[in-house]
């Protein structure tokens, strides 16, 4: 038959244990020390106390004047027993030099022989002795008497064993109820004590615990998401190797306060916020994140649960997803276009005017392959030669004027090597994008922003440089629109900065991070036309970042 299988003691229970027996034994060490301590000491002490005794008898010229007498014992007997019983002694014993009693605590034994050592005393020495004698096993001092320089006789003082052993039980009594108390008060701290821990290890044992953390250690290292925990204090109590990499956080992280981390202020202000907050977009220097914050509370706050999600690829995506479906709707009006253009050349051949009709195909043909020419011409790179002709045909459908700029020449192979298509489309995209927005708004006479519009231009106009100095690329979008004003140039890379009453504002942002992503810097500058200047240079190698505005 198998006995049932039953379950380790809880941790809390196995400490209890272990601190009940280790109370108990340091009690129980500790009062026997104590009572060795004290017998020896009460030892000690009689033993001092019978020297002084014989000492003083010893020295007493009433003694030496009795010695002489013819019969020392009826004077030394009642002093004797006068002194034994003023200090307490056993007895005191008075003999002349050969052990003749003069004195005892029992007259019968008086004229007999000391039973004991006397030779060291007879020598003059004062010495100490356990010996058992006539009232049993007792401590005793024996000392000279001295008359001059003869030894006239001898004073033996001494104490029972007995009696001493009286004294030390005694004083055990009080050191065993001593020894209860702290047993006791042991034994109640011990038990608060573990009743606290088993509330906080939830009367799990030592071995669940190990799998317990084996299996935290082991998802919070496996979990892509970024795990973040702040304490009550906002210190980092914990963070994963994902969170790490999101926030792009040295390893030593752990312990400090949230503020002294480098990150930008918007997401500091997230993490130190005492609410919830609920799929926040944040910009760190590299990345795109989506911030969940969760209090953890238990009648006070005692930190708070932060998980971070990487967008920065959606987001890249959703910006390809967006100037693919301008393109598209671009393409679809080009058709249109293309198509009423070809129904009029037909119409007025069929009128019979063909000269009109091929004067006028024509020259739709070569407006349209103006700025085709121009850009294969000066842009041998396909990624940006595309994006420029795509950009162009948006901006016509918005009635906005893209040109390339007369110095601009890219040979092919003459982009960095580092920089991914998907960042040159995000920095120049948007930027594009802005640009063709301030001229059709100012155009339309609907500018926003913090300056006021200024006088309508002849045509709105977005004029694209692109082309290499010294081995950097250098890439410039001027428009004609309203400009940024000076109390605006300092706010448009941070996220949520935008001219139109609605949007996400995340343009300008994106370009700054994939500037720095990639070692180069931004700058902002008033266009000749009035409008906004950018200017993005990147270096062929990567190289700290910077973002300067006027």
């Amino acid at each position: 038959m198998r006995l049932p299988r039953t379950r380790p003691r809880s941790l809390a229970g196995q400490l209890f244990a272990m601190q009940a027996l280790l109370v108990a034994a340091v009690v129980a060490g500790c009062a026997f020390f104590a009572y060795a301590s004290g017998r020896s000491q009460a030892e000690e002490t009689a033993a001092r106390q019978v020297r002084a005794a014989a000492l003083a008898m010893a020295g007493s010229p009433s003694v030496r004047e009795a010695i002489r007498t013819p019969d020392p014992s009826a004077v030394l007997q009642p002093y004797a027993e006068r002194v034994r019983a003023d200090t307490g002694i056993a007895f005191v014993t008075i003999m002349d030099p050969d052990g003749v009693r003069w004195t005892h605590p029992d007259p019968s034994q008086i004229g007999r022989s000391f039973i004991g050592h006397t030779e060291r005393a007879l020598l003059g020495e004062t010495f100490e002795e356990t010996y058992t004698g006539t009232l049993g096993p007792s401590i005793r001092v024996v000392t000279p008497v001295r008359d001059g320089d003869r030894i006239v006789g001898l004073v033996s003082a001494g104490i029972t064993v007995e009696r001493v052993s009286t004294q030390v039980r005694e004083q055990l009594g009080a050191l065993g109820t001593a020894a209860g108390v702290a047993l006791a008060l042991g034994a109640l701290g011990t038990y608060v004590i573990n009743a606290r821990l088993r509330r906080h290890t939830h009367g799990m044992n030592a071995r669940e615990l190990s799998r317990m953390h084996t299996y935290h250690e082991a998802t919070l290292h496996a979990v892509r998401e970024g795990l973040l925990m702040l304490d009550g204090q906002r210190r980092v109590a914990l963070i994963n190797d994902a969170g790490r990499e999101l926030l792009g956080l040295a390893p030593g992280s752990v312990g400090r306060r949230v503020d002294q981390l480098a990150l930008p202020a918007p997401l500091t202000g997230a993490l130190l916020a005492s609410e919830p907050r609920v799929d926040e977009v944040h910009l760190t220097a590299d990345r795109v994140i989506v911030v969940n914050t969760s209090p953890v509370v238990g009648g006070e706050r005692r930190g708070t649960v932060v998980t971070l999600r990487d967008h920065t690829e959606l987001q890249a995506l959703s910006g390809e997803l967006d100037s693919e479906r301008g393109f598209t709707q671009a393409l679809r009006s080009q058709a249109h276009e293309a198509a009423n253009r070809l129904h009029t050349v037909v119409s007025l051949i069929e009128l019979g005017r063909v000269e009109e009709a091929v004067d006028f195909a024509t020259a739709e043909l070569e407006l349209a392959q103006v700025l085709t020419d121009r850009v294969v011409g000066a842009v041998a790179e396909p990624v940006l030669a595309a994006l420029l002709l795509g950009k162009a045909a948006q901006a016509h459908e918005r009635g906005v004027e893209l040109v390339l700029a007369e110095d601009s020449l890219i040979d092919d192979g003459a982009l960095p090597r580092s920089l991914a298509p998907r960042d040159l489309v995000t920095i120049l995209g948007n930027l594009i994008d802005n640009a063709v927005d301030a001229a059709s708004e100012t155009a339309t006479g609907d500018a926003g922003g913090s300056v006021p519009a200024q006088r309508t231009p002849a045509r709105a106009l977005v004029t694209v440089t692109a082309r290499t100095e010294s081995g950097e690329l250098l890439l410039r979008v001027a428009d004609t629109g309203a400009g940024i004003g000076p109390d605006d140039a300092d706010e448009v890379f941070r996220r949520g900065w935008t001219t139109h009453g609605t949007g996400r504002g995340l343009g300008l942002a994106l370009v700054r991070q994939a500037v720095h992503r990639n070692g180069g810097e931004v700058t902002l500058d008033r266009a000749p036309g009035g409008g906004a200047e950018f200017t993005v240079r990147l270096p062929p190698a990567g190289r700290t970042a910077a973002v300067v505005a006027p």
